[in-house]
């Protein structure tokens, strides 16, 4: 029988996927692991991100570690804060705080002789067999080229950097974006403002939601019976909307995405009654062309006596407020940018180099990609949780890692268990994986005649192609005739 070899590990991140890496290593008995992350708690975007409204479009109950189940969401959708004090009472549970370094960012990654070596902004060094790269997607604010940005002078900044300083009932506030935070930052101010200016760039689908909040019987019937919970995450309605939205997506020319689009465009002609407004808020891409907007009242919050949708085209930004291109200057007090991320970087700007010198930036150089979103070649021992390539959308992100992991713990048991030393998948594994991956992009709904920030810098579908329940499959066992595997 073959001894088990000792293995060290260090996970890059500690919000929901690098939280996640380290429980499940633990409970494999892996006890060298270590945690590095570049703030002072855990959270991820959901520690960064504290904006008013801030909601998960994903139903609570679904936006669930599987083996921490939380009879204590106060809605169907729950807000920001909440998923934070879920994370820190799973992390208090799981004893996950004795593995994490705080305030250590990691700037440098190498594989020389057989390890993984780091050094952190702070400039300690560490070295692993594994690297766990739990870095999420949306770490990375992006502002807008705006001219004149600097020289507001009121009160300026992005969403996932709000300043809960700056006052703001009774101000004049502008929100430029429209996606999903700004229609929620919309909604939440926009009685609180003495007025609030939604700058538009693109209309989006809005897909009806009702949030409801779950009463005190509803909750303490969660604690007495956790199967009420299962019930909901399995519910076969949520399921199938999952999949029709998968299947949708996936195929532009689908009834699913018709389907979809009929919800939204429902929506619209039935909330918004003034038809200069509705024709202003009409898209004229296919619905989930970017990514869907789900919301129980903004169409009511934009006709409120206190908004005004701008749709003209921002000129540049003055002292006094945002000047649009019909040359009008809207007097602001306060400029909220609701403008993304730079969804591109992954583990960027961090230097990272495998074998023989590899550079993962010359390896991106064309578009960040991964086998089967998880692994690369001539990386060896590393391994991504939702990497470039994979599913997004509006459906549960913890899901997806939970399925990744599943995958990952196969691969790292072909090394403990001694039949390799190093392992990553193939050149000619991502190659065709690629090949395949990019045919499939072409018939999705995000190659369908939209700019969203699931395209990559030549205009392909960044993200997994094909549906949620393919990706489950692929998940279920590693191809390793996929994977090089060197002793």
């Amino acid at each position: 029988m073959t001894e088990r070899r000792h293995l060290r590990f260090i996970i890059m991140g500690a919000g929901m996927a690098g939280i996640l890496a380290g429980i499940k290593l633990r409970e494999a008995g892996y006890s060298d692991v270590t945690i590095y992350e570049k703030a002072d708690r855990i959270g991820g975007t959901w520690r960064e991100n504290t904006y008013p409204g801030l909601t998960c479009d994903v139903p609570s109950h679904a936006y669930t570690y599987s083996f921490a189940l939380n009879p204590d969401w106060s809605h169907q959708l729950p807000p920001g804060a909440e998923i934070q004090a879920y994370f820190e009472k799973v992390v208090r549970q799981y004893r996950v705080e004795d593995m994490i370094r705080f305030n250590q960012e990691i700037t440098e990654c190498h594989y020389r002789d057989g390890s993984w070596h780091i050094v952190t902004a702070a400039g300690l060094e560490d070295s692993a067999d594994f690297v766990i790269a739990a870095t999420g997607v949306l770490h990375h604010p992006k502002r807008p080229d705006i001219a004149g940005l600097a020289s507001f002078g009121g009160a300026l900044f992005h969403s996932a950097r709000w300043d809960h300083s700056v006052p703001l009932d009774g101000r004049r506030i502008g929100v430029i974006g429209n996606g999903s935070t700004g229609v929620q930052i919309v909604s939440a101010l926009v009685s609180r403002a003495g007025s609030l200016k939604h700058f538009q760039r693109t209309p989006q689908w809005i897909m009806p939601v009702v949030n409801e909040r779950y009463s005190e019987e509803q909750k303490a019937a969660f604690r007495r019976d956790p199967a009420l919970i299962e019930q909901i995450r399995y519910d076969s309605d949520f399921i199938a909307n999952v999949e029709r939205f998968t299947t949708g997506v996936t195929d532009a020319g689908s009834p699913q995405l018709d389907e979809i689009q009929a919800y939204c465009q429902a929506n619209l002609d039935q909330s918004v009654t003034d038809p200069v407004l509705r024709e202003k808020l009409q898209p004229s891409y296919r619905a989930a062309c970017k990514r869907l907007i789900y919301s129980p009242d903004y169409y009511q919050a934009i006709q409120h006596p206190n908004a005004e949708l701008v749709d003209d085209g921002i000129e540049c930004i003055e002292p006094a407020g945002v000047r649009t291109r019909d040359g009008r200057l809207h007097e602001l007090d306060v400029i909220a940018l609701a403008t993304g991320f730079n969804a591109e970087m992954f583990m960027r700007p961090m230097q990272v180099t495998g074998r023989n010198g590899a550079d993962l930036n010359a390896f991106w150089a064309k578009r960040p990609t991964a086998y089967l979103a998880v692994s690369m070649p001539d990386f060896p021992n590393l391994f991504m949780l939702n990497g470039p390539t994979g599913p997004v959308g509006n459906f549960s992100l913890i899901d997806i890692a939970e399925l990744q992991w599943g995958y990952i713990a196969q691969l790292i048991e072909r090394v403990a268990s001694g039949r390799c030393r190093e392992i990553s998948a193939s050149r000619e594994a991502l190659d065709a994986y690629e090949t395949r991956r990019i045919e499939a992009a072409k018939n999705t709904v995000f190659a369908s005649g939209c700019n969203s920030w699931y395209l990559d810098a030549e205009g392909v579908p960044a993200t997994w192609p094909w549906t949620h329940k393919r990706f489950t499959e692929e998940m279920a066992r590693p191809n390793l005739d996929d994977y090089e595997q060197r002793p």
